[in-house]
This record gives C-alpha cells, sequence and structure tokens, in this order.
C-alpha cells in the first residue's frame, strides 16, 4: 500500500524537490462533497475514533481528521479483519479529508495504521445497516455493471502479464544474469503498478510484495521487488546475496505473484464502482506519496516508469467510470471535462523523459522538473477527489 517514505532515501540533487513534493502531498484529499450525513473520525498518534459504529448501506462519506504528528490512513476492514474494503491514505498531520465509500450491509471492522506501515490498529467493529432506500435507473443500474465488468477484466489481463513477467524477471534473477533482470525489473513492475489498489485488498500480499527498506519493522523479513532491486542496484557498502539466497527471493516473488493471479480469478472476486474510482484516486496519491520524492525506486531509480504505470492505472480507472460521472448533471459534466484536460496535460508532460522503452532516471530531473511534475499530480488530483462522491450519489 502507498507509504510516504523517509527522504534519506531521496538523492541530494534532489532533496529541495522531494521537501516540496511532500508538502504537496497534503493537497491530494479525496473531497467528496461534505453532508450532514458525514461520520467523523479523528486520528491522532495513539488512536481512532469513529463517531458513530453504524450507517446504513450505500454510499457513506467519513470525515476524517488527523490530529496527530504523523501521516496516518483510514481503513475499512472485511469481517476476516484482512481484506481491507476501503482505505483513505496519505493523511497527513493537521488534514482533514472526506472518503466516500459504498458499503452493503453486514460487518466490518475500522481501523487506522499510523504511519502507514505494520498492522492495523484501533481495530473496532463497524455495522452497515439496510440501506437508505435510494433507487437507481434501470440504464445506471447498466452502465455500472458494465463498467465493474470492463475494470474487473482489465485487473485480470494485467496480473495475469505480470505473472508472466515475473516468472522471466525471477528466472534471470536466480539464475545470476543481473543484466537481463534490471532490463526487465521496470517493464515488469509496470503492470503491478497500474492495479496496486486491488492488490492492496488482500491482506499482507501486498507488503509482501512491494514493501520498501524504510518501512520494515525491527525482525521483519524484507521480501519482493524491492528486496531485489536493493541487490540489482548494490549501494555502497552493500554485499550482494549468494545464489541460493536469489532463487528463495525469487521464489517468493513468483509465488505471491501467483497468489494475486489466484485471487483476482477467483469466482468469488468482485468489485464495486466506489472501489473503481476510489483506486484512480488511491494511485494518484500513490505518485504524490513516493514517485515525485524519488522514494519508490531508492536503488534503480526508475521511478518515472512507475509514475508511468500509475497514471496509466488511473486513466484505465477514470475511463471505465467516466460516461457514469458525466450523466451526473452539470457538476460531473464540470469534473469529467477538467479531468480529460488534467489526464492529457500529465501524459504529455511525462512524456518528455521517455528513453527507449523506458524513461530516464529520476535522478537526472531538475528542481523545476520535479516541481512542474508535482504541479500537475496535484491539478490532476482535485477533480479527481470529486470522482466517487459523484458517481455514487
Amino acid at each position: 500500500m502507498p507509504r510516504l517514505r523517509p527522504l534519506a532515501a531521496v538523492t541530494a540533487s534532489l532533496a529541495g524537490a522531494a521537501a516540496l513534493a511532500v508538502a504537496l502531498t497534503g493537497c491530494v484529499p479525496n473531497k467528496a462533497d461534505a453532508t450532514a450525513e458525514a461520520i467523523a473520525v479523528s486520528l491522532t498518534d495513539s488512536k481512532c475514533t469513529v463517531s458513530t459504529n453504524t450507517a446504513k448501506a450505500g454510499p457513506i462519506t467519513f470525515q476524517v481528521t488527523n490530529n496527530g504528528t504523523d501521516v496516518n490512513e483510514f481503513e475499512l476492514l472485511a469481517t476476516d479483519k484482512l481484506r481491507i474494503v476501503g482505505e483513505k491514505e496519505n493523511i497527513g498531520p493537521g488534514t482533514t479529508v472526506n472518503y466516500v465509500v459504498q458499503l452493503a450491509e453486514g460487518k466490518y471492522f475500522s481501523a487506522c495504521r499510523k504511519g502507514m506501515v505494520g498492522q492495523p490498529n484501533n481495530v473496532a467493529a463497524f455495522t452497515v445497516t439496510a440501506g437508505s432506500g435510494k433507487t437507481v435507473s434501470q440504464s445506471e443500474s447498466k452502465q455500472v455493471a458494465q463498467a465493474v465488468a470492463n475494470y474487473t477484466g482489465y485487473v485480470k489481463d494485467q496480473a495475469g502479464a505480470l505473472l508472466t513477467a515475473t516468472k522471466t524477471f525471477a528466472a534471470a534473477y536466480s539464475a545470476g544474469d543481473a543484466d537481463a533482470a534490471r532490463a526487465q525489473y521496470a517493464s515488469t513492475r509496470a503492470f503491478y503498478e497500474r492495479i496496486e489498489p486491488t492488490a492492496e485488498q488482500f491482506g499482507d500480499l501486498d507488503p509482501a510484495l512491494d514493501l520498501r527498506e524504510a518501512d520494515l519493522e525491527q525482525g521483519q523479513d524484507w521480501t519482493g521487488w524491492h528486496r531485489i532491486e536493493k541487490d540489482l542496484w548494490a549501494p555502497a557498502g552493500y554485499t550482494p546475496v549468494d545464489g541460493a539466497t536469489r532463487t528463495q527471493l525469487a521464489d517468493k516473488l513468483v509465488a505471491d505473484t501467483q497468489k494475486l493471479y489466484d485471487l483476482v480469478h477467483a469466482k468469488d472476486f468482485a468489485l464495486t464502482i466506489d472501489q473503481i474510482s476510489n483506486g484512480a484516486i488511491g494511485l494518484m496519491e500513490e505518485v504524490a506519496g513516493s514517485k515525485i520524492t524519488g522514494e519508490e525506486e531508492a536503488f534503480s531509480h526508475t521511478d518515472l516508469q512507475d509514475f508511468q504505470a500509475n497514471l496509466e492505472g488511473a486513466q484505465v480507472a477514470y475511463g471505465v467510470v467516466r460516461d457514469i460521472a458525466a450523466g451526473k448533471g452539470s457538476n460531473g459534466k464540470d469534473v469529467v471535462s477538467k479531468l480529460d484536460a488534467e489526464f492529457a496535460a500529465i501524459a504529455k508532460t511525462l512524456a518528455q523523459y521517455k528513453a527507449g522503452d523506458g524513461f530516464v532516471s529520476y535522478t537526472e530531473l531538475s528542481t523545476d522538473q520535479v516541481k512542474a511534475l508535482s504541479d500537475q499530480v496535484n491539478a490532476l488530483s482535485e477533480p479527481l477527489s470529486h470522482l466517487t462522491s459523484i458517481i455514487v450519489k
């Protein structure tokens, strides 16, 4: 799941720009229109408090305020307390955001996660009762069903491509062919970055695949892409692992990727329309939280390729709900118009840094170039933050 990283991982040449980007991250809220029905949530460094433990089924707005000193996230968990049915990440200190999620009648749990690492804390029961009686037209129901089907198909396709590419990458890494593994690293990870919000729904699977060194807890086993990244782009003073360890890391990466593939291809795998739109929002928050600062790929500096993949994933998620939003009156049309323009603008800027099949190293960007990208991320994120509240109202 997206996490803000310590700036120690950012190269000195980008330190000023990284600090700017972190400051701007607080400008990426999920700004649902506040209503009298919004449920207040207070986060501190030691606990999170939800003003009520029940709500009616349908679109629910949580007004989340971080009164602590560290970045935090608010989560809604399924009955197993593992699967995440909704989450709002990157809530900076002193920030209030409105988070919209559509929940069916049933039992859930609310929780928070200070620093966005480790296990969720202050897990508390949250009950969703029979709905408020909101009706949806037959034509809109068909639109929603088609959007969900289209995006579900996209997730399954990306998971399949990820599994195939990961097996090839892992074989090269395990065999000690570092050049081949380095060449495949960013392009293979792109499949994962496009659908990361879906992977985050499955308990500890995302940390197993995508945990960064800065987020390791004491005694925690470090596996996944970034563990291998460090070995392939060994920093000064680091001793590369032996062949047996390479094989172990490669096999674990493939096994966890297979789990993701199996989960999204399972008969009971299902997505909701708000998960799709919130996924688009989350992907751009991921860009603001770690790609802009250069902290995502601390050793390979392939952050721009991750940036591109996050943007592509957000575009697909937006694309499948676009017509639904456009049909929601003048507000919907206005948001769609802004999003169309901002997606095009940021894609054009990012294309300037293409190099062959990939992108230039993130360390080659100047402070001004990083600031320009950060400004565009925030320009896109502002209208995007309204998307969920528009399509579920």
